[in-house]
């Protein structure tokens, strides 16, 4: 995982290098290629987003801009049981409300031709700050809360709160694409083909799988990304892995395609990606997110790497994860400067091997 990663101001072709392109590019770029659709299609995918008011949630009692104009967003995949696909794809009603299933904290630098992806373990056990829920009342900040029921307690806002409470960073956006969204988008592009070293069987996300090449349907990738009794130790920390080697498969996918070529299929990718994404209210447009996808034309996948928050196992409860000092720290503080990341920083005692 992300102890092999390379420092992004050299990066060499890794295995283990993962982009953004896969929750951005696909909402983003694909979007892009369908610049000469009708108005009605236009409105259409414009309508499908969801806009947080994230800066009006949290006011001014935030981390300061960096001082370049690099950029940082935090991208969630929420397993919502909102709507009966999401419900029937969670388990069906026999889990409530929503948690941040997968946590990714993207930084893009200055002059924009790289970028970075810090994945947030879910077990991660954090201080949750003071934060406002959607009806007005205010929840108490609490110690020792793990990192993804924050968004069932509270909200997104809060998640946004939370991660620039514990890392100092500032978000300057907000992506979340649910379960329903992440399988259409799969279907939507024919599968995506991943390889398997070992044979995964896990009776809780439905995935078994032999050793060797399988493509996956929208089903069967939801499944893969969400495993995590079937491989390394059952904890979020092997998944995380999984995650990112079906991102890099994702993106593989969908550059091997024409879309250009085919508006049909562009437009069933877009339509698919929109119609489940909630974004800040500085994204919440097409025309917002083409702009900020073009702002990115330089960022070359293969110059992107994914690191995971360098944790350690909670010495109260094993079963839980804690940041790493002084790993976590030297992370977020390059981050914060917009810097080069050292190594030590992404060297991780707790690997979920």
């Amino acid at each position: 995982m992300s102890d092999e990663s390379r420092s992004r101001r050299a990066p060499k072709p890794r295995k283990r290098r993962r982009g953004l392109k896969i929750t951005l590019g696909v909402l983003l770029v694909l979007l892009l290629a369908g610049g000469g659709a009708a108005y009605w299609m236009y409105q259409d995918l414009d309508g499908n987003i969801k806009g947080v008011d994230i800066d009006k949630a949290l006011g001014e009692d935030r981390p300061e801009k960096l001082p370049t104009t690099g950029q940082n967003l935090l991208v969630l995949g929420s397993d919502s049981r909102a709507g009966a696909e999401n419900q029937e794809l969670g388990g069906g009603g026999a889990v409530s409300g929503a948690r941040s299933d997968t946590a990714l904290v993207v930084h893009i630098p200055e002059g924009r031709t790289e970028a970075v992806a810090v994945s947030i373990p879910r077990d991660t056990l954090v201080t949750r700050p003071e934060c406002t829920k959607s009806d007005g009342s205010t929840m108490a900040s609490a110690e020792r809360v793990m990192f993804n029921s924050v968004y069932s307690q509270v909200g997104p806002a809060c998640v946004v709160k939370t991660v620039e409470k514990m890392s100092g960073v500032r978000i300057d956006h907000y992506l979340e694409i649910n379960f329903a969204g992440f399988k259409d988008l799969v279907d939507a592009i024919g599968g995506v083909t991943v390889k398997v070293d070992e044979p995964i069987k896990d009776k809780a996300s439905g995935l078994d799988l032999t050793a060797g090449t399988h493509k996956l349907d929208g089903t069967q990738s939801l499944a893969y990304v969400r495993t995590r009794h079937g491989v390394g130790d059952g904890s979020d920390l092997g998944r995380i892995g999984l995650q990112q080697q079906f991102l890099l498969a994702l993106l593989t996918e969908i550059k091997s395609q024409d879309l250009l070529g085919s508006p049909t299929t562009t437009y069933k990718i877009a339509n698919s990606a929109t119609k489940s994404l909630t974004t800040d209210e500085g994204l919440a447009s097409l025309t917002s997110l083409s702009e900020f996808a073009r702002s990115m034309n330089g960022v070359d996948p293969s110059s992107m790497e994914t690191i995971m928050l360098p944790v350690a196992y909670d010495k109260q409860d094993p079963n839980r994860v804690v940041a790493a000092e002084p790993q976590a720290g030297a992370l977020w503080k390059a981050i914060r400067s917009d810097g080069t990341i050292p190594e030590s920083a992404k060297k991780s005692p707790a690997t979920g091997d």
